[in-house]
C-alpha cells in the first residue's frame, strides 16, 4: 500500500464517518463539524483524483468540496450576524 492509498482512504473515512453519523441522528447535516468533516474528506479526494487525472472522481469530490465550503460559509456568516429585534407597533 502506497502512502496515497493511505491518504485516500482517510480522506474516504472522513466523508463516511460524517454521513453515518447524520444518518444515526448524532451529528447534523448543517453542522459545522460536519460540514467540515465534508471539506476536509472531499478536498483529500479531489486533490488526489486531480494528480491521477481521473476527472469523473475529480468532478464529483470538486463539487462536494465547493458545496461543503459555501454551506459552512453561509453558516459562519448567518452565526455573526446579530439577530434581528423585533418591529415596534405604535399605536
Amino acid at each position: 500500500m502506497h502512502p496515497v492509498d493511505i491518504v485516500e482512504i482517510v480522506g474516504s473515512l472522513l466523508i463516511l464517518v460524517a454521513f453515518g453519523a447524520s444518518q444515526l441522528g448524532r451529528l447534523d447535516a448543517h453542522s459545522v463539524p460536519y460540514l467540515v468533516l465534508n471539506i476536509a474528506g472531499s478536498a483529500v479526494l479531489a486533490v488526489i483524483a486531480a494528480a491521477q487525472q481521473s476527472w469523473g472522481f475529480l468532478l464529483l469530490e470538486g463539487t462536494w468540496a465547493i458545496v461543503s465550503a459555501a454551506s459552512l460559509a453561509a453558516r459562519v456568516i448567518r452565526r455573526a450576524d446579530p439577530p434581528a429585534s423585533p418591529p415596534t407597533h405604535r399605536a
